[in-house]
Parts: C-alpha cells; sequence; structure tokens
C-alpha cells in the first residue's frame, strides 16, 4: 500500500478559534500531518526558515495590511501559500493568485478533506512552478552560453585565391559549442598566411575561456605584426597569468606559410605535426617536437622550415580526433592517417569526424578541432 508524504503545515492566523477549526480539520482528515500556528507575520518570519511545505496564511492580520504580509513571507520561503479569508474577502483571495499564491480558501467554507486536498495541490502546484522557472532559467542561461561562445568562435581572414579553407569543431561538453581547443587562420599584409591550432588541457568552461584568449591573444600578435620567434612566448605568458591552476598547459601548432605557397614553417609546442596531404599520400609534415606552453621547459620556440609541393592539402587537428576507439584498438595516428590516404571523405571535415565517432561506437569524450588548408593548382 502506497504511504503518504507528511506535510509540514504552517499556519499563521491570529483568531484561535479559526485556528483550531483548522486544526481540528486538519486532524479529522487523517493523513499525516504537523501544524505549527503562530499569529503574526513577525513569529511567521522567525520560524519560516523551518521551510514548511506549505503555509496556511490569514489575511487578515494585526501587522500586516492587504497582501504585504504574503510578499514578506514570499521573500524568506519558497513554501507553497494557501490564503485563507472571509466571505466578504473573497476578491483578496483572487488578488493573492495574482500575487503568487498557490490557492485560496474562504473559511468555513471547505471540510477537513476538502482543507487537505487544496494543502496537497498547493504543494504539487508550487513544485512544479519551481521545476518551470528553473527550467526556463537553464535554457536562458543556454542561449547565453551559445551566444558568447559563438563570439568566440574565429572568423578566419584569408584572401588568397588559390587557398580554401574548412574548419569543424565538436566541443567535448555536452550542449556546448566552445571547448579548450583553438584555431585561427589570419593572411597578413605581406600575404604570408599565419595558422594556430591548439589545445588547452582539460574540457570544462574555464579552459574553453583560456582557450579563446589564447587565440585572441595570436590574432592580436598577427596583426601587430610581432616577429614569428615572439608570437609563443607571449601565449606561453599569456597561459602562466591567465590558468587556474599551474597544472594547466596547452599545446599548439603555429605556421607561416609563404605568399607563393611554397614554404612554411612550423612550430610545435608538444603538439601533433599537420599533416600533408599531397601526391596522394598523407605524412605528419617534418618538424622538431618542442615543449607545450605552460609548462615552464622553455621559453622559445625554433620554427622547422618544410617546403610544399606546388598543390596541396593541410591538415591541422587536435588529439581529439584520433584518442578514441576503433574497435578494440585505439584510433591512433596509423588509423588517421590510414582514413585519410583514402581521400577525405565527401562530407569533407565534418564526415571525417563522424566516420571516427562511427568507429568508436559513440561520440568522443575530448573536444576535436579541426582545420583543412588546400593550395589550389594556378588559375
Amino acid at each position: 500500500m502506497a504511504t503518504t508524504t507528511a506535510l509540514n503545515v504552517l499556519l499563521v492566523e491570529d483568531d484561535d478559534g479559526d485556528a483550531l477549526l483548522v486544526e481540528e480539520e486538519l486532524s479529522l482528515a487523517g493523513s499525516p500531518h504537523s501544524v505549527t500556528r503562530v499569529r503574526t507575520i513577525a513569529e511567521a518570519c522567525a520560524v519560516i526558515g523551518q521551510e514548511p511545505d506549505c503555509v496556511l496564511l490569514d489575511l487578515g492580520l494585526p501587522d500586516s495590511v492587504g497582501l504585504d504580509g504574503l510578499g514578506e513571507l514570499q521573500r524568506r520561503s519558497e513554501a507553497a501559500f494557501v490564503v485563507l479569508t472571509g466571505l466578504a474577502d473573497e476578491q483578496q483571495g483572487v488578488a493573492a493568485l495574482s500575487a503568487g499564491a498557490q490557492d485560496y480558501l474562504v473559511k468555513g467554507a471547505v471540510d477537513g478533506a476538502g482543507l487537505l486536498r487544496a494543502i496537497r495541490y498547493a504543494v504539487e502546484r508550487r513544485g512544479a512552478e519551481r521545476s518551470a522557472a528553473a527550467l526556463r532559467e537553464a535554457e536562458l542561461a543556454a542561449r547565453e552560453n551559445i551566444r558568447l561562445e559563438r563570439g568566440l568562435l574565429p572568423s578566419p581572414i584569408l584572401h588568397h585565391p588559390r587557398v580554401r579553407i574548412s574548419t569543424a569543431y565538436r566541443a567535448g561538453r555536452r550542449s556546448a559549442l566552445l571547448g579548450g581547443d583553438f584555431f585561427d587562420v589570419v593572411e597578413a599584409a605581406d600575404g604570408r598566411i599565419h595558422v594556430v591550432i591548439g589545445d588547452v588541457s582539460g574540457h570544462s568552461a574555464d579552459e574553453a575561456a583560456l582557450g579563446a584568449a589564447l587565440r585572441i591573444a595570436w590574432r592580436t600578435l598577427i596583426f601587430n605584426e610581432s616577429h614569428d620567434e615572439g608570437v609563443l612566448p607571449t601565449m606561453d605568458r599569456v597561459l602562466t597569468c591567465e590558468r587556474h591552476s599551474e597544472e594547466i598547459f596547452a599545446t599548439a601548432v603555429t605556421l607561416a606559410i609563404s605568399d607563393d605557397l611554397r614554404r612554411a614553417d612550423v612550430r610545435l609546442a608538444g603538439h601533433p605535426a599537420p599533416l600533408l596531404l599531397a601526391e596522394g599520400a598523407t605524412a605528419p609534415m617534418q618538424a622538431a617536437p618542442q615543449a607545450p606552453l605552460g609548462s615552464g621547459l622553455t621559453e622559445t620556440w625554433a620554427a622547422t622550415a618544410v617546403d610544399l609541393p606546388p598543390t596541396w592539402s593541410m591538415l591541422l587537428y587536435t588529439d581529439g580526433l584520433y584518442e578514441g576507439h576503433d574497435g578494440e584498438e585505439r584510433l591512433g595516428m596509423t588509423g588517421l592517417r590510414r582514413l585519410l590516404d583514402a581521400g577525405m571523405p565527401p562530407g569533407g571535415l565534418q564526415s571525417l569526424i563522424a566516420e571516427v565517432e562511427r568507429r568508436n561506437g559513440g561520440p568522443l569524450s575530448d573536444d576535436v578541432a579541426t582545420l583543412l588548408l588546400t593550395a589550389c593548382a594556378d588559375a
């Protein structure tokens, strides 16, 4: 047999006869409950912190006028409110509903069963209202986060007639647009194409914000025409100043591609090397591996000059792309290169990520950022 949850009721009633009638009617109803009776709003304020399930509130109290007492108690408690009125004051009960009460009852017009039913309905209604309010707040917060995150996603600046760019991003956090991975592309005034991709350790909103800060710092340095060798050291300083823990680090790779598209200066800061897709083969760009940002292991990052063929595609990515599984084994770099040796899927990077997820048996737990640059033949 199902049991009924006991109710804790706070009765705010200055008339002893009316209070006794309410208590007796509830007692005759036979449902488990406890009633705490006070006579004034001041007394109610002193005990309402115990969070009753329902407050039975007489609107005719000596220390409140109209609905003032209801408003005062509502500011102090999330309880359900049922107001009690006399026959001549029924309109006040209707006004109390507009002010947020869950129900009103006319004194003497209901028996114990009706009173108890009104209390239980009020409690259920109040619970539904709180849930709906929490859902609305969550939806508003989610929409605001999406607007903020969309504003932090990059808009690559690239005008070179022979270069095409495509990107795909998949945040590891549920319902998020932005994770700790970041990327950007800027074509400088001298015609060189600057590229960055990176990965902040961790997956929370803090790491997402830090990734956005590093990307904006990188873009600012490129706009300011900073010397290439000073870009990663400056980003390293930004990271160490902005991170919330000394354990946080970031991997990154930067490229400066010549205006004729035949050479790239590559700097690796603990990040996997870009993959060069050219002449029917997929191979990592041969650049010297160096320490991540924030590791404290180095203050400089040297460039490796890589010659490029007349036409090429270059895939930059974060490790979330290959750290998933392929059956019982990890996909790994070998599996990723095998996928790309068969050619980029018709749907591009989104299809590539979808195929990796299919092999993984579900969504990837880590953030994934991918960026594909393609140098076409001269027109």
